[in-house]
């Protein structure tokens, strides 16, 4: 992200991106078979004298090409998360490659979510100063949910503070005067 997250721990760290069901692989295999059945489908037409329709054939295998290529070009979208002590910062990276940033102190966000009693968490976004961001709306709801929980999680560690351990542990005594226990 920004140089400013290697001073201060991360509480929270998060990747989103949009689910894909078919790999490269899972596509050529699909448009083999689609190709294969027009093919198919083609020479019975051409046999039978209806040759017009062998075009449209073709035609539909080239637009669910065109369909997976441009659905597979979308996949390269994603929106990180981050959280710190004193900095909330959510990156949104469309498939085009424009990047779009918010910061956000966690103090003041908090996460507003939209709730249906037949499908779970519906919508997730993060308020600050009357401004609302949408997040995580590649996920489905029951991750929606699960995300929305870690994330409460870090905000309210980071409402919370920084915490230090102790400078007397047991058995760990310190001199502020620099001397020896």
């Amino acid at each position: 992200m920004t140089a400013g997250f290697s001073r201060e721990p991360t509480l929270f760290s998060a990747v989103v991106t949009p689910h894909r069901s078919l790999d490269p692989g899972g596509v050529r295999v699909v448009l083999l078979v689609i190709g294969g059945c027009g093919l198919l489908l083609g020479a019975v037409f051409l046999a039978a004298g209806a040759w017009p329709v062998t075009g449209f054939l073709g035609l539909d295998v080239a637009l669910v090409y065109w369909a997976l290529r441009v659905n597979g070009r979308r996949a390269a979208a994603r929106e990180e998360i981050v959280v710190t002590a004193s900095c909330l910062t959510v990156r949104r990276t469309a498939a085009t490659g424009r990047v779009a940033e918010w910061t956000l102190n966690p103090v003041w966000a908090r996460l507003d979510r939209e709730t249906d009693p037949d499908f779970g968490l519906v919508r997730l976004a993060l308020v600050s100063h009357g401004r609302r961001l949408v997040v995580g709306h590649w996920l489905s709801p029951a991750e929606r949910a699960g995300f929305a929980d870690a994330l409460a999680a870090a905000l309210w560690q980071a409402r919370r503070g920084p915490t230090r351990a102790p400078a007397a542990v047991l058995g760990n005594r310190v001199d502020p005067c620099g001397g020896s226990a």
